[in-house]
């Protein structure tokens, strides 16, 4: 079984190998604007203020980002980019909030949740069809943590690997939505070469300056863990989605 020590191991490369501060790379911007007013002075001063005197703790948490793509459960023409900021609750189980850019206008697009191996496997199996697995995300160079020397990225992947991950989207900025229509959709993630849009990866790969060709190269000495049939459900025609009931936002 995979090392279940996610985060314990992140944090060691953190610290060990370049400290608490590392490039993010290429920014990428929300593909839509927001409508509304533009803030006030009195906005900006509070926002200071805040800035300043409130702690806030959950969001201090979320200091691991990476970066990869998702697509619609039954729909996988319906692709995007996501950039995940993620935070550990133990060893096993890690939450993220999903953003569709990386700077401060970015949308907050939707949440993952991680678990390990040794969890899903105990979860009900009409439970499992809700989650994707990261196997082919991690071996193919698509999931990423922008900013880290590539051998601490390798041995952030070789524990992510045999994870698991439950996906919603609330705001589809992807389809140029200026505001969250709809509803929540459940996310998958890719299993098999030639399922990505490989111009999604090429614009990633650019922008953010790395190559996911080499990432794969230097991940091929990653063990690939058998995938729990209960996972990626879709592949055996089990979809489930959160029907609009208006019938206006088809996802």
């Amino acid at each position: 079984m995979p090392d279940r020590s996610v985060y314990g191991s992140w944090k060691w490369l953190w610290a060990a190998v370049f400290g608490l501060t590392g490039c993010a790379g290429g920014t990428s911007d929300s593909p839509v604007d927001a409508p509304g007013a533009a803030k006030t002075p009195t906005t900006a001063t509070l926002e200071t203020g805040a800035r300043i005197l409130q702690d806030k703790p959950p969001l201090r948490a979320l200091d691991t980002y990476l970066d990869g793509f998702h697509f619609y459960n039954g729909r996988m023409s319906g692709q995007m980019e996501a950039h995940h900021y993620c935070s550990a609750l133990n060893e096993e189980v890690f939450q993220c909030a999903i953003f569709d850019g990386n700077t401060s206008s970015a949308k907050l697009m939707g949440v993952e949740y991680i678990i390990s191996q040794r969890l899903f496997e105990g979860l009900p199996a009409s439970e499992k069809q809700l989650w994707h697995s990261h196997v082919h995300e991690v071996k193919s160079g698509q999931l990423i943590a922008p900013g880290i020397p590539q051998a601490a990225e390798t041995r952030l992947m070789k524990n992510l690997i045999g994870t698991y991950g439950k996906t919603w989207h609330t705001w589809h900025t992807e389809q140029g939505n200026a505001l969250p229509y709809g509803v929540p959709q459940l996310m998958m993630g890719f299993t098999a070469d030639g399922q990505v849009d490989p111009q999604l990866v090429r614009e990633r790969d650019a922008r953010m300056g790395v190559d996911s060709e080499a990432k794969k190269r230097a991940r091929a000495g990653i063990d690939t863990p058998a995938i729990d049939p209960g996972a990626d459900a879709w592949q055996k025609g089990q979809v489930w989605q959160i029907k609009d009931p208006t019938g206006e936002h088809a996802h």
